[in-house]
């Protein structure tokens, strides 16, 4: 009876993990793809000057988070308060992400402002809720949980997004409705957080801090595991792979909606049915990868989704039209999915249970710090291009100065030729992982481990 209620209670925990993540893919799917993105580009700043903004507004948004997750990171594994962190930062990512409402035309910096911390809350919460992940399930399903939780955060996405969709439908070319949208997506993620808050324990208990303040402990442990990294040789490597390929994807991701207004100019109606697509691809191929991971091991699928992701990239730079924006935006839902979610579940197979948080807090540095230059070099490269094309049609007397056929069209080639920093970013970060042996980084976790019980 006692294993039935304690089997009961893993389930209820794992359901409310996924409702979080059910949750929070609504800000992903409305703020990062569907809405504000192309709204804060389009409508709030206008023009090629717009995606250069985005990327900066990212880059800054990620700088904060890489610096100080890490930190938080080690907080959370002495002080056993995972759960109260992530609550604050959720706290943080609604209220923000509400407050979006207020931005309207011009309001460049205020839009900035808001996005960006809400983006710090979003961001950082990532750090405490997949630490929590070896609290919700057992070793021998991580990728399975990590795989599910991705799935139902994505039909979260879709259902956040057909709720917006038809108020916008119903109210075409109203940018109230259009802002309203952002609250809406605030009260949802708020509410599907809430079962995690009371569902989930930390079974990973706070440790002996001896006598020093959490700040104090935080910082030592971080400095010993700087120290101790090299006992860690294939995370590292792991990490280095990260390093470079998490670039490509935040950008993909980020700009996925950018192009299509700009490239292939959909309307927002057809942007939102194109990331409802995307959010359904996304489940399928976090399923996907999460059985695969377990039959091929977590190393080789991420290959695999690293591969399909360069394939859908290259071939967004050449399709012709919508249908084709629509078919190769699909394949790279499916793709990143498997990225995403291997990734975050590798993390847990390197990292020893008592250092949890501490590696999600470095992964996350990583992940962060990558991010920092990704969407940056985007945006910029997007807007540098477009400038630079439309000035040589001026010179060479193909289009008239101040001409805004000729400004769409270089607009347009710029940031379809832009794709290929994404490409590169892809490319170069596959190329560490091929030398990361899986079982090696299992067993110097499971050392790491044995050698802190054995000291306790």
């Amino acid at each position: 009876m006692d294993n039935y209620q304690n089997v009961k209670q893993k389930r209820r925990a794992q359901w409310a993990w996924y409702f979080y993540d059910f949750g929070n893919s609504a800000y992903a799917a409305v703020v990062l793809l569907a809405v504000f993105a192309t709204y804060f580009k389009q409508g709030v700043v206008g023009g090629a000057q717009g995606s250069a903004l985005w990327g900066l507004a990212l880059t800054i948004s990620m700088a904060v988070v890489a610096v100080f997750s890490p930190i938080l990171g080690a907080l959370a594994d002495y002080s056993g308060r995972k759960k109260r962190l992530l609550f604050i930062m959720t706290l943080i990512a609604v209220v923000f992400t509400g407050l979006l409402f207020l931005v309207e035309k011009g309001d460049v910096v205020l839009g900035m402002v808001l996005f960006i911390i809400a983006e710090i809350g979003y961001r950082a919460g990532q750090v405490f809720y997949n630490s929590l992940l070896i609290d919700v399930a057992d070793e021998d399903e991580i990728g399975r949980v990590s795989g599910n939780g991705w799935a139902i955060g994505s039909f979260g996405g879709i259902i956040c997004l057909v709720i917006v969709l038809a108020l916008i439908q119903l109210n075409p070319g109203n940018n109230l409705i259009l802002r309203f949208s952002l609250v809406i997506t605030a009260v949802y993620f708020a509410l599907f957080s809430l079962p995690l808050f009371f569902l989930v324990k930390e079974t990973h208990r706070p440790q002996n801090k001896e006598g020093k303040s959490y700040i104090g402990v935080a910082f030592a442990r971080l400095k010993k595991t700087v120290a101790s990294v090299k006992d860690f040789k294939e995370f590292m490597k792991f990490l280095g792979s990260v390093l470079i390929f998490n670039n490509g994807i935040v950008a993909a991701l980020t700009f996925a909606s950018i192009i299509g207004v700009v490239v292939f100019n959909v309307t927002s109606i057809e942007l939102m049915i194109f990331v409802i697509v995307i959010q359904l691809t996304n489940m399928a191929g976090a399923y996907v990868y999460g059985l695969l991971g377990e039959k091929i091991g977590y190393k080789n699928s991420l290959i695999n989704s690293l591969v399909v992701m360069i394939i859908s990239v290259v071939g967004m730079m050449f399709v012709p039209n919508k249908i084709g924006y629509f078919i190769v935006g699909s394949l790279a839902g499916f793709a990143m999915a498997g990225v995403q979610s291997l990734d975050r579940t590798m993390v847990s197979v390197f990292a020893p249970a008592h250092k949890n948080a501490e590696f999600y807090g470095f992964s996350s540095l990583t992940g962060r710090t990558s991010s920092i230059i990704g969407p940056g070099v985007m945006g910029a490269t997007a807007t540098g291009l477009s400038a630079w094309i439309y000035n040589s049609m001026v010179k060479a007397n193909i289009a008239a100065a101040a001409d805004p056929g000729a400004l769409l069209l270089a607009e347009q080639i710029g940031h379809r030729f832009a794709l290929v920093t994404i490409v590169f970013f892809l490319i170069i970060g596959l190329m560490p992982l091929l030398f990361v042996d899986e079982k090696e980084g299992r067993i110097a976790a499971r050392k790491s481990d044995a050698a802190f019980s054995g000291k306790k």
